[in-house]
């Protein structure tokens, strides 16, 4: 009987290594394409049982030169990258990695925001200017006066909450989808959230209602001198709106770790605005994370092929009953 077949796209700065040696032990025949270019995917991926997904887009021009595919395992929360909707229709199974890097987002977000707070990214240019405290003009607010307000309140909004109550002297949120609240965090609506919080800090994922969201209207919206986090995707942001608020001041700084583009282009003035902190897509870095980023999609892939289930699953194919599986989602997760 010929071995199940796994194929893993692009792997960026993640070491496929321990996740393929777990395959291997378990029977599959592992390919690593190491990239997300559509051809080379079809090209290793045409007999393929099982495909470990990156960040390449995969869609049904694309599905259709995988027939004998059945899952798709993301090594990431975010599933944004696949047709789950396409999916769904051939009866695919599509599992992602809720929690592998919720801490490290989460503490990623705090600490972006106590940066921006507290100026940080200005008084370092002020000392490597040769300036001392007399040129430092910044006054920053007590974080104990500070609101925090989270657009979005999934996983990692959830641990952000838990690790800024301590510091901030008011903790809102607003999400739509979520029915569990917990106590300390304060459920408000949109129009709330966007003009009581001193940093806004956004977790939700890329949907047709979320992209561009945060556009010159909601930022006309905010508080004076309020401070923007991005740590969840690039496009929700409307990068020329957000520039127009930082040169007016009505945002007092922001910081992004995802871009509607990524790499930005090397002219593009999102690199050189004083009042940006900017990291490159790494809030999830960390030892423990990259560990499970590869070894996490290929035990989603093992439990599928072992018992019928993977663990994690975000689109269930009809034919498993209700009772052995998560119900089924057909958008993107909230970060």
């Amino acid at each position: 009987m010929p071995r199940p077949v796994v194929v893993i796209t692009d792997t960026e700065e993640l070491d496929p290594e321990p996740g393929v040696a777990l395959l291997t032990e378990a029977g599959f025949d592992v390919k690593v394409v190491g990239s997300r270019d559509p051809e080379a995917i079809a090209g290793a991926a045409r007999d393929a049982d099982a495909l470990i997904v990156g960040y390449a887009r995969i869609d049904a021009a694309l599905l259709d030169r995988m027939p004998r595919l059945r899952i798709l395992a993301t090594m990431s929360a975010g599933y944004d990258m696949i047709d789950t909707v396409e999916a769904a229709r051939r009866g695919l199974w599509v599992t992602n990695l809720p929690g592998s890097a919720t801490e490290e987002v989460a503490v990623h977000a705090l600490a972006s925001a106590l940066a921006l707070t507290r100026r940080l990214p200005q008084a370092d240019a002020v000392v490597r200017a040769g300036g001392w405290n007399t040129d430092f003009t910044e006054v920053p607010r007590r974080a104990s006066e500070m609101t925090l307000g989270l657009f979005g309140f999934g996983r990692i909004a959830r641990a952000l909450a838990r690790l800024a109550a301590p510091v901030f002297g008011r903790v809102v949120a607003h999400d739509p989808h979520t029915a569990d609240w917990p106590t300390g965090v304060e459920r408000v609506d949109l129009d709330t959230l966007v003009a009581s919080a001193d940093v806004l800090s956004l977790h939700t994922a890329s949907t047709s209602q979320t992209r561009g969201i945060v556009d010159a209207a909601l930022l006309a919206r905010t508080r004076p001198g309020a401070v923007l986090v991005n740590v969840s995707r690039g496009d929700l942001v409307d990068p020329a709106a957000l520039l127009a608020a930082l040169d007016s001041g009505r945002l007092a700084g922001a910081a992004l770790d995802v871009f509607p583009v990524e790499p930005p282009a090397a002219d593009d003035p999102l690199r050189s605005h004083p009042r940006l902190l900017l990291s490159p897509h790494s809030a999830f870095l960390s030892d423990a994370s990259l560990r499970a980023y590869a070894t996490e999609p290929a035990r989603n892939v093992i439990a599928w092929w072992t018992t019928g289930l993977p663990h994690t699953p975000v689109v269930v194919p009809e034919t498993v009953p209700a009772s052995a599986a998560s119900p089924r989602h057909t958008q993107g997760a909230s970060a």
